[in-house]
């Protein structure tokens, strides 16, 4: 189906109106010929330290800086201290049994190719402020809220 051009009336306002109110939040005000100045890129967390979850079943956090790991079908450095092999020895956290299984729930002798890529799931930190405020209450803290109050955290 071909669109009709617009009217050249239509053509002629369309060029001279100004471009009030039109944001491309990718580029800012840069031309299409110039390069961009990219925004910082914060720091990643790197404290070693566990997080609460806010929710069941969430893929806990990466609490350590991934930069330049290799994690591809030849090799994943995540599991060079993860494995439930090397776990103990690396003083780490093994990855959850889970990450054994197939989709109809045998066990393998090594890790799921689904599960395989640990960044599909896990992500590291950014050491930086919010951008939005939150009040996120977590279910266990909904669950010993006081019953009728809302806002109890």
């Amino acid at each position: 189906m071909m669109l009709a051009a617009p009217a050249p009336a239509q053509q002629n306002r369309a060029a001279a109106a100004p471009e009030q109110g039109l944001v491309d939040s990718m580029r800012g005000h840069t031309d299409l010929d110039k390069q961009a100045t990219p925004p910082l890129i914060f720091p990643t967390e790197n404290k070693d330290v566990r997080r609460t979850r806010n929710y069941t079943m969430q893929p806990p956090t990466i609490p350590h800086s991934i930069d330049g790991y290799q994690v591809d079908k030849d090799f994943n450095r995540c599991m060079f201290c993860h494995a439930r092999t090397a776990a103990e020895a690396a003083k780490s956290i093994p990855v959850s049994i889970t990450h054994y299984m197939d989709r109809d729930g045998h066990v393998l002798a090594d890790v799921s190719p689904r599960r395989y890529f640990c960044t599909q799931c896990h992500v590291p930190q950014a050491d930086a402020k919010p951008l939005v405020s939150n009040d996120f209450v977590d279910v266990e803290k909904l669950l010993k809220r006081t019953p009728g109050v809302l806002g109890s955290k």
